[in-house]
């Protein structure tokens, strides 16, 4: 019998990150962290053997920790603090959110796991001039932990989303932890990029305000074949959001993957970044989404093929998040969970090679 792995993981949001570790049988969650109380639930009733601390991380004890875990001994702490001070679109402040990862290194200091994974935004690399980053290595080496870090793009790993994430991995001693491979890409021997069609191309059309619950069309590539494995027949979360006439034939007017600036003038809106009000690219993975993947008027979420925003069935599979994956709460925890998530792919491939690495850091 294979050796089980205890797992916490910490700022879980929806369970992102857990969905690749949950999936082999080598590992254990037994707890995990997030402050929000919807996105708590929604973590809960997709891993529900998992304790959940819902509750400021700040706030968690050692007593508290020893009581989730049973006493267990935890071999891996997994998680991604809040990022927004961190983004490249933010305002990159040093407040109190961009601190988190001493927060992270105290459960680290009370739990000494054999391993820790930490992912974060690319921006992390370049905050406060560079300098942030090697101060929050440093403060990870000084609990003994060896270090090996690399950029990640979930593209490269099959999810239909430009999406580059900075993943960190400590291990106590030696790190034999090997970054995966790439499976998607346009280099030899590699799958093509799986595209907004790939991804979405089996849901319903719908326009503006409206919703569909039946799917459109059996899956025929393997993206779709993953997302609805569990053969449901009903589509949940296809809905459109509702807009005004005037963001109506904005986007209507918008081809394949162009902004405002290519609106006629009459049409134009004066302000947002140059990646607002534009449509996605139908035969492309989808840029980044963020939270606000169904409002036009802050990121890039118009749907190309039927002139609208995504819809949180859309969104969540942009984040390779299966169909039957369940979202607690109004529309803004939703979305809010949905767009701050790591892909579920991405973990899955993350998580294979940290059991390679942890089943050899037990030989040495």
């Amino acid at each position: 019998m294979s050796q089980k792995f205890n797992v916490i993981d910490l700022f879980a949001g929806v369970g992102g990150l857990s969905f690749g570790f949950e999936e082999m049988k080598e590992f254990n969650i037994v707890a995990a962290n997030e402050i929000l109380p919807d996105i708590a639930k929604s973590y809960e009733l997709n891993h529900p053997k998992t304790k959940m601390l819902t509750c400021d991380i700040a706030d968690i004890t050692e007593d508290m920790l020893k009581a989730a875990t049973g006493g267990q001994k935890i071999d891996l702490v997994v998680g991604g603090p809040p990022c927004q001070s961190y983004s490249t679109l933010g305002k990159r402040q040093m407040d109190e959110r961009a601190n988190m990862f001493v927060q992270y290194k105290r459960i680290l200091e009370m739990l000494r796991p054999r391993a820790f994974v930490f992912e974060n935004v690319s921006g992390l690399l370049s905050m406060q001039g560079g300098k942030l980053f090697p101060k929050i290595r440093n403060e990870f080496e000084e609990l003994g932990y060896t270090l090996k870090y690399q950029l990640l793009n979930a593209a490269d790993y099959g999810v239909p989303q430009e999406r580059k994430r900075i993943v960190l991995v400590g291990f106590m001693g030696e790190n034999t932890f090997e970054y995966p491979k790439k499976t998607h890409g346009s280099g030899a021997g590699l799958k093509p990029y799986v595209t907004l069609e790939d991804a979405i191309g089996d849901l319903p059309k719908i326009k503006s305000g409206e919703s569909n619950n039946n799917y459109a069309k059996d899956p025929d590539n393997s993206f779709l074949k993953f997302v609805r494995r569990n053969g449901k027949t009903i589509l949940t979360e296809h809905s459109a959001p509702k807009n005004n006439q005037r963001l109506i034939a904005l986007m209507e007017a918008l081809g394949d993957g162009q902004d405002k600036n290519d609106l006629p003038e009459e049409l134009r809106p004066t302000s947002g970044y140059g990646n607002t009000y534009a449509k996605l690219w139908w035969k492309r993975p989808a840029t980044t989404i963020t939270r606000n993947f169904s409002c036009p008027s802050s990121s890039r979420c118009i749907h190309p093929r039927d002139s609208r925003a995504l819809s949180n069935r859309e969104g969540a599979r942009l984040q390779s998040f299966p169909d039957d994956y369940k979202f607690y709460g109004s529309q803004t925890s939703i979305k809010l969970g949905i767009g701050n998530a790591v892909p579920c792919l991405l973990s899955r491939a993350i998580a294979k090679q940290m059991l390679k690495a942890l089943q050899e850091s037990i030989k040495l």
